[in-house]
């Protein structure tokens, strides 16, 4: 799985952080998960802890949820 790159993020004087990604607004944290985000960001990686507060981080599995029997179309079973 590549890493994570391009985030960066920006605090605020009211307190909230503004995350953002190549450029774009990505995200903005206002309060206590502005100081949880930011103690997570100074404890490990920073990319990688960007990429989950934004949504933009992937397990690796989404190919194969794609391509499984349930996930192909077609007819839907309700029961």
């Amino acid at each position: 799985m590549p890493r994570p790159q391009g985030f960066t993020y920006e605090r605020r004087r009211d307190g909230s952080v503004v995350l953002t990604h190549h450029g774009r607004a990505a995200g903005v944290l206002r309060g206590g998960r502005a100081e949880k985000f930011l103690a997570e960001v100074e404890a490990g990686d920073a990319q990688l802890v960007m990429a989950r507060w934004t949504g933009a981080y992937r397990f690796g599995n989404e190919r194969q949820a794609r391509n499984h029997p349930r996930n192909q179309g077609g007819r839907t079973r309700r029961g």
